[in-house]
């Protein structure tokens, strides 16, 4: 076994019920997956295209056994939470159940469009530069009132919140002010546009998540710290 119960069983201890846990599976094979499902695990989140539509073939081909801890009837909920062109979109718009990393008006109308063509409604949410990085994908929180202006109504697109990567620091601690910001962000938002629910905050990663769940995460993203290190031969640009 590769650890991933035992690291499981002590993040558990650390994360309260109410804040949802997301496996960050990038960069790892598909039997850490079907260990982690086989632990209880059923979100993942996942940030390139390709490795993404490989990891979805293979966990189709090997379901999780009825014997696993979690219940037979739930399935694998898969995120998209990378950088996303609008062309590979319709690449995945079946597969997931939230893209969680929109940044622009065209992002959204091509989700809708791809969503309509399928009859599938989707939930997103909107993706946050807020440390400025010119690195990093992402919206501009002084944009961020302009692209909810301009969003249309979608029966087929579901906004529910903000989703932010800090600029990375040693100490944990650095990335508070960031996570503060986010969350006076969020409920900014939420006064000025009601009509969009805006309740989920998705922040924080194995470095620091402990920081983003004290500044008001409502779900946490973990990578190595469930499934160890990335196995470089997996990763995909």
């Amino acid at each position: 076994m590769s650890g991933i119960k035992t690291r499981l069983e002590i993040l558990q201890k650390e994360i309260p019920k109410e804040v949802q846990l997301m496996a960050v599976s990038k960069g790892q094979p598909s039997e850490k997956i079907k260990e982690a499902t086989e632990c209880g695990l059923s979100l993942f989140g996942e940030n390139y295209v390709q490795e993404f539509l490989e990891k979805w073939e293979a966990t189709q081909m090997n379901p999780v056994p009825a014997e696993a801890e979690i219940k037979p009837e739930d399935d694998i909920q898969w995120h998209f939470i990378g950088h996303l062109q609008t062309n590979k979109v319709k690449y995945i718009i079946d597969k997931v159940s939230s893209i969680d990393s929109v940044d622009s008006l065209k992002l959204f109308q091509t989700i809708h469009k791809e969503a309509q063509k399928i009859q599938k409604k989707i939930s997103i949410l909107i993706e946050i530069n807020v440390g400025g990085e010119k690195t990093k994908s992402g919206i501009s929180p002084k944009d961020v009132h302009s692209l909810l202006q301009a969003l249309p109504k979608s029966p087929w697109v579901e906004l529910q919140g903000l989703m932010a990567i800090p600029p990375f620091h040693e100490d944990p601690e650095k990335s508070r002010p960031y996570f503060k910001k986010m969350r006076t962000l969020q409920k900014e938002l939420q006064r000025q546009f009601p009509q969009f629910s805006l309740t989920e905050l998705s922040m924080g990663m194995t470095h620091d998540f402990k920081i983003a769940i004290e500044e008001g995460a409502t779900q946490v993203r973990i990578g190595e710290g469930i499934f160890g290190k990335r196995q470089k031969w997996a990763l995909r640009v």
